[in-house]
């Protein structure tokens, strides 16, 4: 037999195979192909319509206009066909592809050197996979939840295929789409035929043909969503149409790099001294890779604290980090629309919540930074904000020995830098993780959630489907999991002429109008709401989802399922919505004032957890 590895390059790779003999080979023919010699195999995926190449958030060509903005999916059990029939089978593979985001390649490790007659594969995992707790997963491994994006959370469960998107309706009214595939029934089975020579290794290329799954699909007619239960007929569909939807293109002499990745130079790790700082992160949280040049320590944090507080950062003395981001607002500006800076100049986006920062990827309400180090200098220089050269405020700093001595017990000198001051910033940053709600509490049988706070649970996971009686917020898309973000970017309807958004980023027209979906962890504590903090109370945003979304071109596919009257939910649905949105502060994280507020909770029988949760109703927790 083989031996077994995983092999991963994070940036680079979306998922690594290792080859085993399959069952029922003797050891004479597993000795046959032990011999040959092994060699590195990539997988590259392409996304065609009819053989073009789709341009995703934009129009395909097919009589129902419907515009692609999401192909997302697992692939597992990955085989290839010797020339004599037998199959050379792998062990423990996973890869993820995302059309929109251009994840298309994956690594095959241990190929032994040979023609090759067929590959077959799983799009989706195997029930046991499907079952398993998705934080156990190391932080990169393609079954990490935030690595592919398709796990319901703690719902539990992958999605095996995402497709979504927008279409027009005879009326001419935009509409949206949003059909996943999940489930042991919904996993699809890939058969392709095809000489693949790799006797040299090489790069295997697969197309996905997205004509051959939505073409002729009216989602109008068809249905707007599945749920990938019992009996739904829209998901049996696709499911077929899937399997029979990928080709094999041939074989490139190369491994391609990553684009993105090419060139890059890795900075040198900074010196640093003093004790390793223990971080708590509960097994319940997805885990996380923290920046290897910048781990934190009881010195860089202490330090980094010190920083954040110090309104010597600032042009004229008046204000600090923590100015507008009080923790006791979990790190945001409360009851302001717009921050003042440190001359009264008002801002134009709404201070964000300061917390599990260390799962972000990319920072600021349009995602324009890409390391936290950086976006903690910006205020500082921001006219409108601190309005200070990063020269002057290290000169400020420079010339107080305490401070000297606090950056040589980080760094091993006293050279202060705005470098090293963006690391110390980013430690302390790093360690401010929120995981113990209420709601969490509950999870664990420590509390119980009301009647009313359960009901706001089922509604929040519920998806909005009338014609299968399903009427709940549909919340969960965008703000499931533990984290309670997608960690993504969305047009959430706000305004019928929406602003640039992730466009000033991007340059995409289909980014225009989207903003970070922010977690709903502590959104009791952070009004008001939105990039722009139009919204006062949570009542108003929910009023907003219930019937206020505004309907435009990039207008996230699932918002725009649902029906142009609204979701039609009641005020005691609403009034549910908010007393579960409550549960999600986190007291200890806090402080003091969120922990008077959460005295009313009853503590849970030992080991007993809420009677829904306990007992998850699969029509509600499988959409």
């Amino acid at each position: 037999m083989f031996g077994k590895s995983i092999f991963l390059w994070l940036f680079l790779v979306v998922g690594s195979i290792v080859f085993s003999g399959s069952a029922g080979v003797s050891q004479a023919a597993e000795t046959t192909v032990v011999v040959k010699k092994r060699h590195t195999v990539g997988l590259e995926m392409k996304w065609t319509w009819d053989g073009k190449t789709p341009a995703f958030g934009r129009a395909a060509s097919s009589p129902s206009r419907v515009e692609v903005s999401r192909a997302d999916f697992l692939v597992s059990g990955l085989a290839l066909r010797r020339e004599d029939g037998t199959w050379l089978e792998s062990q423990d593979w996973y890869a993820y592809f995302k059309g929109a985001e251009s994840r298309a390649r994956a690594v095959i490790e241990g190929v032994p050197g040979q023609v090759y007659t067929a590959m077959r594969f799983q799009v989706g995992v195997d029930g046991a996979v499907d079952k398993s707790d998705p934080n156990s997963w190391p932080a990169g491994h393609a079954l990490h939840p935030l690595v592919n994006g398709l796990h319901w959370g703690w719902q539990g469960g992958y999605i095996f295929m995402a497709l979504e998107g927008h279409y027009q309706k005879n009326d001419g009214v935009d509409g949206g789409f949003s059909y996943h595939l999940a489930g042991a029934k919904q996993n699809m089975q890939v058969l392709l035929e095809g000489t693949l020579d790799l006797t040299a290794g090489g790069t295997v290329g697969l197309e996905f043909d997205l004509a051959r799954v939505l073409g002729g699909v009216k989602p109008y007619v068809f249905g707007e969503s599945t749920h990938s239960r019992d009996g739904d007929a829209r998901a049996e569909t696709l499911r077929a149409r899937v399997e029979k939807s990928f080709r094999l293109t041939g074989v490139a002499p190369e491994i391609w790099q990553d684009p993105a990745v090419v060139g890059a130079v890795a900075p040198d790790a900074p010196k640093q001294a003093g004790t390793p700082w223990l971080m708590h992160i509960s097994s319940r949280m997805p885990k996380v890779a923290l920046p290897a040049d910048n781990v934190p320590t009881q010195e860089g944090v202490d330090l980094g604290e010190r920083l954040f507080n110090d309104t010597r950062l600032s042009m004229n003395g008046t204000q600090s980090c923590a100015s507008c981001h009080d923790r006791k607002a979990a790190f945001t500006d409360p009851g302001r629309r717009f921050s003042l800076g440190a001359e009264g100049r008002e801002g134009t986006r709404n201070a964000m919540p300061l917390f599990n920062l260390a799962w972000q990827q990319e920072f600021f309400w349009d995602g324009r930074v890409k390391r936290l180090r950086d976006q903690v200098l910006m205020p500082i220089q921001d006219p409108v904000e601190m309005h200070e050269s990063l020269e002057n405020a290290v000169r400020k700093l420079s010339g107080e020995k305490s401070y000297q001595d606090d950056f040589a017990r980080v760094f091993g000198d006293e050279k202060i830098t705005p470098e090293r001051a963006g690391l110390v910033l980013e430690q302390f940053l790093f360690t401010l993780v929120s995981q113990d709600s209420v709601f969490d509490q509950a999870l664990l049988g420590r509390r119980k959630l009301t009647p009313v706070e359960q009901r706001g649970l089922e509604l929040f996971i519920t998806e909005f489907d009338p014609a299968r009686n399903l009427r709940g917020a549909d919340c969960f898309h965008c703000h499931g999991g533990a984290l309670f973000s997608s960690q993504g970017f969305a047009n959430n309807g706000l305004d019928a002429s929406p602003g640039a958004g992730r466009r000033a980023v991007t340059g995409l027209e289909a980014d225009l109008g989207k903003f970070r979906v922010p977690s709903l962890r502590n959104i009791a504590l952070t009004a008001p709401y939105m990039h722009d903090g139009r919204f006062a109370t949570l009542e108003e945003v929910i009023d907003h989802y219930d019937h206020g979304v505004q309907r435009t071109a990039t207008l996230d596919p699932n918002l725009a399922k649902h029906p142009e009257a609204g979701l039609g939910l009641t005020s005691s649905d609403k009034s549910a919505l908010v007393a579960f949105l409550k549960t999600l502060t986190d007291p200890a994280f806090a402080g003091a004032s969120a922990a008077a507020e959460t005295a009313s909770h009853p503590a849970a029988e030992a080991g007993v957890p809420p009677s829904f949760l306990s007992k998850p109703d699969s029509k509600r927790l499988h959409p």
